[in-house]
């Protein structure tokens, strides 16, 4: 293996992430020329052939969305022999299918909320109400969330209580013409796990005003609060065995970000495993990161090591 000196974050992309993959694009490429890195910031839809990366040592990859999450980029990179930041192809197909990632945590008994699948959020679906049928599964709930199988940032994720908040989320649903999942809500603190070469770093809380972490709360505004959790040492010892236990289950490598509810009998519950984990001002890895002294350089150095 050769020294890595010449390296290309790819960023940016035709996704819903897009301005949030350009971001974090920017928060990488500035990190590696700050470590003395010759870096070049290539936007994926400005991309027309992939061997093009050929030139470089090393890709680090900084694209959300399918584009980035999906597999088929680390798939291409792989036959090029190409190496880059995060999970092989199989791993990312695992995480970015929501469906698929619980079916395998569930297989390995890691505890995950109980949840049902659709192939699309129709408008009969919205309007048949909570009482119907195809709720069953959940059943007794206060209120679940909907959520896309495959898509990140919150984009179409709502609350829903009641047969109102229910017809509401068809009508504001950016593309209800894919599969989603209803998904039981799990009342208690929200936390988020960074893992970085197999090791976990403290567990982050994530305390909104918003009714939950939306793209709202997650991205724009200034009064979501990323802080250490209050978790006793039991706790985070065990938050941390059942995160890297789904990194593992999901054959992720390099990093990931591991997002949980713990409810109010102090369980933990999987919610997701993000492989290309935001790197914005707001994000939670390099704040993960700054509570062990990492600064955002330090960190983007230790996604390198972990990858390779």
């Amino acid at each position: 293996m050769g020294k890595i000196n010449n390296i290309a974050v790819i960023y940016g992309g035709t996704s819903s992430e897009r301005e949030i993959s350009i971001k974090s694009g920017k928060g990488v490429h500035d990190a590696l020329i700050d470590l003395g890195y010759q870096s070049k910031l290539i936007d994926f839809r400005d991309l027309e052939y992939i061997d093009e990366l050929k030139i470089y040592d090393f890709v680090f990859i900084a694209l959300h969305g399918f584009e980035g999450e999906g597999g088929f980029l680390q798939k291409e990179l792989d036959k090029l022999n190409i190496m880059y930041s995060g999970s092989g192809p199989a791993a990312c197909a695992n995480t970015w299918d929501k469906g698929l990632t619980k079916k395998i945590l569930d297989l390995n008994k890691i505890n995950t909320p109980n949840s049902i699948e659709i192939d699309q959020f129709t408008k009969e679906i919205s309007e048949a109400g909570l009482h119907s049928s195809i709720f069953d599964p959940l059943r007794p709930f206060d209120s679940i969330f909907l959520k896309p199988k495959e898509d990140g940032s919150s984009v179409d994720i709502f609350k829903i209580f009641d047969d109102d908040s229910l017809k509401q989320a068809y009508k504001k649903c950016l593309n209800p013409n894919r599969g989603f999942m209803f998904q039981e809500f799990i009342k208690g603190k929200e936390l988020t796990v960074t893992v970085i070469d197999n090791v976990c770093f403290p567990p982050i809380e994530i305390i909104t005003n918003n009714e939950f972490y939306d793209y709202e709360a997650k991205y724009i505004s200034n009064d979501t609060l990323h802080i250490e959790a209050d978790l006793n040492q039991d706790e985070i010892k065990e938050i941390k065995e059942i995160s890297l236990k789904a990194f593992e289950s999901l054959g992720c490598k390099g990093w990931a970000r591991v997002d949980l509810f713990q409810d109010t009998d102090k369980n933990f519950f999987i919610i997701e495993i993000n492989t290309v984990p935001g790197m914005t001002s707001h994000s939670n890895v390099p704040k993960s990161g700054s509570l062990i002294n990492l600064s955002y350089s330090d960190v983007v150095q230790r996604i390198i090591h972990a990858s390779l």
